[in-house]
C-alpha cells in the first residue's frame, strides 16, 4: 500500500474509532489531530467529514454484501440449518461491530443540507443480507429443520437487525459477551418456553390482561398545555427520531415548525431541556407496563409474552421517543438522565423472571452468566418499528410467539432438557 493509502486508511479507521464514541458531533479538526496531522493535510484525502462519513457507510454495505454472498455460497453444504443460521447471525454481529459508527446512522435520515451522496448512501438497505438470510431459512424449512407457517421474510429481517444492532451495546470487559450473537440466535431458533402455551391461552392469561390495561391507559387525556408547547413537542419528537438528537439543532426545530429559532428557546429553553420534555411519559409509560405484567397471577412464559405485547405497543405509541431512546445506546449520550435509568431497571427485571421462570421448569436458556442470558433476550422481546407497521401489532406478536417463545426450527428433545442456566 502506498504511503497516501496508508494514511487515509488511518483517517477512516481513526475517524470511525471517534465517531463511534462521540457521534457526528466530531469535528475533522478532532480526527487531525487524533491522527497526528494537521486540518490541512486531512483535506489532501478527504474534501470533507461528510465524505469520510460516506465511505465508511459504503465500506459497511460492502462487507454485508460480501458476508451476503459467502452465506450462499456455503448454502448446498451438509450442516444442519441451525447451524448455518447461527454461523450467519455471528458473522453479521461481528460486521456490525466492526462497522460500529456507520451501524449508529443506520436509525436515523442524513442532518439537513447533507450532500447527494450521504443521501444516497444512507438509503441503501441491506437487501443483499435479509435475501441470504431468507434463502438460508428456506433451505432449512425444506429439509424440515425449520417450522411450516415462520413468516420467514419476517424472520429473515428480525434476525439481520437484532444482529447489527448488538453492536451497540457496551458489553467491553462482560464474561462471555463474544457469545451474546449466537445465544440470540438459538433463543429465536429454540425458544426459551419449555412448554409453549396455545396462542389462545395466552391471550387469557392474566399477564395480557394487565399488558392491555397498562396500554389503555397510555391514551388517557393530560393536562392541558400551551398549544404552542405541544406543537414543539410534537415537531421536535418528529426530528429527534428522524435524524437522531446530536444531528438535530434548534434551527432544524424552528424550520420545521415555521418559527424563529428565538421563539423556540422562549418557550421550551435548551435542546436538552426539550429532550427531557419529550420524553418524560415514555419511560413512565413502559415502567409501568412492565411493572402490571410482573405483578400479574401468571407464569414466567405468559409474563414474557406479555411483555412482548407492551413492547409492541410501546413502539406503534411511543414510535419517535422509541427512536430517540437509540441514543442513549452511544457512548456519549445525551444528558437526560430518564434515558439511562430505564434500561437497566428492566433488564434487573427480565433477570429476576428469566431465574423464577428457570428454578420452576418453566423456561430454558443457554448462556455463560445470567447478564448474557437477560441481554440476549431482551432485544428479541422487541419489534423494530419497521417491522411492526408492516405486519401489525398482532402480527408482530405472532412472530415473537413463534420465535422467542416456541422456537422457529422443529424442536429437538434436548432442546428440551437442558439445565438450569444452560
Amino acid at each position: 500500500m502506498s504511503a497516501d493509502g496508508a494514511r487515509r486508511t488511518e483517517i477512516l479507521e481513526t475517524a470511525a474509532r471517534l465517531f463511534a464514541s462521540s457521534g457526528l458531533r466530531t469535528s475533522l479538526k478532532q480526527i487531525a489531530d487524533a491522527c497526528g496531522i494537521l486540518p490541512g493535510s486531512l483535506y489532501h484525502h478527504f474534501e470533507s467529514k461528510e465524505a469520510i462519513v460516506v465511505e465508511l457507510i459504503e465500506r459497511y454495505r460492502a462487507d454485508l454484501d460480501e458476508i451476503a454472498k459467502r452465506a450462499l455460497d456455503d448454502l448446498p453444504g451438509p450442516e444442519p440449518a441451525a447451524d448455518k443460521v447461527t454461523a450467519l447471525c455471528v458473522a453479521v454481529a461481528a460486521c456490525g461491530a466492526r462497522h460500529r459508527a456507520a451501524v449508529l446512522q443506520s436509525p436515523y435520515e442524513p442532518p439537513s443540507g447533507a450532500g447527494d451522496e450521504l443521501v444516497r448512501v444512507a438509503r441503501l438497505t441491506p437487501t443483499a443480507l435479509e435475501g441470504a438470510m431468507r434463502e438460508t431459512l428456506r433451505a432449512g424449512r425444506d429439509a424440515g429443520e425449520i417450522r411450516p407457517g415462520i413468516d420467514l421474510d419476517a424472520l429473515a429481517e428480525r434476525l439481520c437487525e437484532t444482529m447489527l444492532y448488538i453492536s451497540l451495546g457496551d458489553f467491553h470487559g462482560v464474561r462471555g459477551a463474544d457469545q451474546l450473537p449466537a445465544v440470540r440466535c438459538r433463543i429465536m431458533l429454540d425458544g426459551v418456553a419449555a412448554d409453549p402455551p396455545s396462542a389462545a391461552r395466552l391471550d387469557r392469561s392474566a399477564a395480557f390482561r394487565a399488558a392491555e390495561d397498562a396500554i389503555a391507559g397510555w391514551d388517557a387525556p393530560g393536562a392541558e398545555e400551551d398549544e404552542r408547547v405541544t406543537r414543539l413537542r410534537a415537531v421536535a419528537r418528529a426530528e429527534f427520531g428522524r435524524r437522531g438528537y446530536e444531528a438535530t439543532t434548534i434551527r432544524d426545530i424552528a424550520a420545521a415548525a415555521g418559527v424563529s429559532t428565538g421563539s423556540v428557546y422562549r418557550t421550551i429553553g435548551s435542546k436538552d431541556e426539550l429532550l427531557a420534555s419529550i420524553m418524560g411519559t415514555f419511560p413512565a409509560a413502559v415502567r409501568d407496563g412492565w411493572r402490571r405484567v410482573l405483578a400479574a397471577d401468571a407464569t414466567s412464559v405468559e409474563k414474557l409474552d406479555a411483555l412482548m405485547w407492551v413492547n409492541v405497543n410501546v413502539v406503534l405509541r411511543f414510535s419517535d421517543e422509541y427512536n430517540i431512546q437509540l441514543a442513549w445506546l452511544r457512548e456519549s449520550p445525551p444528558s437526560t438522565a430518564d434515558l439511562g435509568q430505564n434500561f437497566p431497571a428492566l433488564m434487573g427485571d427480565l433477570k429476576a423472571l428469566l431465574a423464577r421462570g428457570t428454578r420452576a421448569g418453566e423456561l430454558h436458556i443457554d448462556g455463560p452468566s445470567a447478564d448474557i442470558r437477560a441481554w440476549s433476550l431482551f432485544d428479541p422481546l422487541w419489534m423494530h418499528e419497521g417491522g411492526v407497521r408492516r405486519g401489525g401489532p398482532r402480527a408482530a406478536l405472532t412472530l415473537g410467539r413463534e420465535t422467542v417463545l416456541r422456537g422457529a426450527a422443529v424442536s429437538r428433545p434436548s432442546a428440551r432438557r437442558r439445565p438450569p442456566g444452560g
